[in-house]
């Protein structure tokens, strides 16, 4: 069987913290799928991630040994976005050869069994350099500075060759062509303008009555956008995501919600977070000078606007004050007066990340949250955050 390893050796994942604290690279969202969807759809395989002896191998992580026994691999760098061009190159390649960059690095190989020397390392000879623009995403910003494109290319790859449900009359849509509407979804009594950018309503999504939407966007299966919404685009919803007030250029990976009034901009909010009613964030200084960003590497320029990072199952109390290029570490309570401080490590009480969750605690309440959404919390997923609330 042919399949797809996704690596993130040579990827540096710790520059995307707090997303790669809980998840793969290629398990981010951006656009409408994620980065292993869109893999496997347009390369019609199942995918599997190499071990990298950590504590983020689970069940379909794999060696090279055992992953090439019964076909071809092709091995993806985990943060690399397909595009036309590189797709092209890449069911090109036979096995014992790979895609580099301009610059010599290498990005996508395929081999079989023929060409590993042991579970760690594959033989390859013949190299392609890939001289067209790559889209890889390396730090937190990315993510929604290439959702305009991302969405773009996955409206294309979700809705070719297929019909959008009718829309209905008691809406005021602009090119309604750039409109796709997946079945059970309802929608209904707004302002749609797809002439900036295309519009994707996932399956059994909710638009309420009101809601002005600005395209490019995306909502994922079963979300919804409460009465009243402002969305100007690129913005993306995962799945079961809920959304009201305003909000502008910015992703929710899936299960998280901002349901009330209050600003959300140029920002990335993680699986299972909820922002309180009133949450509202800064993504531009007061002097226009460029965002400054808390890596584990020290701080970096993410550019003139940049909001809120926030990591998987964090919260915000009813009217937080986000700060500037704030980043929020995994399961939070953020909460406390006036602006937030710019990096809230994981599992901190208060927005001072001076007191920390108990773990069993954290947990209690990561199970209530799911329960709302009718989840539970997996063995898997308390074993990452048992080595996160221990490490980090």
């Amino acid at each position: 069987m042919n399949k797809i390893i996704f690596t993130e050796e040579f990827c540096q994942p710790e520059n995307l913290h707090p997303f790669t604290l809980t998840r793969q690279m290629q398990d981010i969202r951006v656009g409408i799928l994620t980065i292993r969807e869109k893999w496997e759809m347009i390369l019609e395989l199942p995918s599997f991630d190499k071990k990298e002896d950590d504590y983020k191998d689970m069940g379909r992580s794999v060696n090279l040994d055992e992953a090439a026994a019964d076909g071809s691999c092709f091995m993806i760098h985990g943060n690399l976005l397909p595009t036309p061009k590189l797709i092209k190159a890449v069911k090109k390649l036979k096995n014992g050869e790979f895609i580099s960059t301009g610059s010599g690095n290498g990005i996508i190989y395929r081999f079989s069994k023929n060409e590993i020397q042991d579970k760690y390392k594959i033989k390859v000879g013949r190299s392609f350099n890939f001289l067209d623009e790559i889209y890889t995403i390396e730090y937190p910003w990315d993510i929604f500075k290439l959702n305009d494109f991302a969405i773009r290319q996955d409206f294309v790859l979700l809705t070719s060759g297929k019909k959008s449900a009718k829309i209905s009359k008691t809406n005021n849509v602009t090119r309604p062509s750039q409109v796709f509407i997946e079945k059970g979804a309802k929608v209904t009594h707004s302002i749609i303008n797809a002439s900036t950018g295309p519009v994707y309503i996932g399956k059994n999504a909710e638009v309420m009555e009101g809601c002005i939407i600005r395209g490019p966007f995306a909502m994922g299966e079963n979300s919804c956008l409460k009465m009243g919404t402002k969305v100007y685009g690129a913005t993306s919803l995962g799945p079961q995501c809920v959304l009201g007030g305003e909000i502008k250029n910015s992703m929710l990976f899936g299960f998280s919600n901002k349901a009330h009034d209050g600003y959300l901009g140029d920002s990335v909010i993680g699986e299972w977070c909820n922002l309180g009613a009133g949450t509202t964030n800064s993504n531009i200084k007061n002097n226009a000078s460029d965002v400054r960003v808390w890596t584990p590497h020290g701080e970096l320029n993410a550019g003139k606007k940049c909001g809120v990072m926030m990591g998987d199952y964090s919260r915000t109390a009813v009217g937080t004050l986000i700060n500037t290029g704030t980043v929020v570490g995994v399961n939070c309570n953020v909460f406390g007066n006036g602006l937030t401080p710019k990096n809230i490590p994981s599992f901190s009480w208060g927005s001072e990340g001076v007191t920390r969750y108990s773990f069993d605690k954290a947990m209690a309440d990561i199970e209530d949250w799911k329960k709302l959404k009718g989840r539970s919390l997996g063995d898997e997923e308390k074993k990452v955050l048992k080595y996160i609330y221990d490490n980090y």
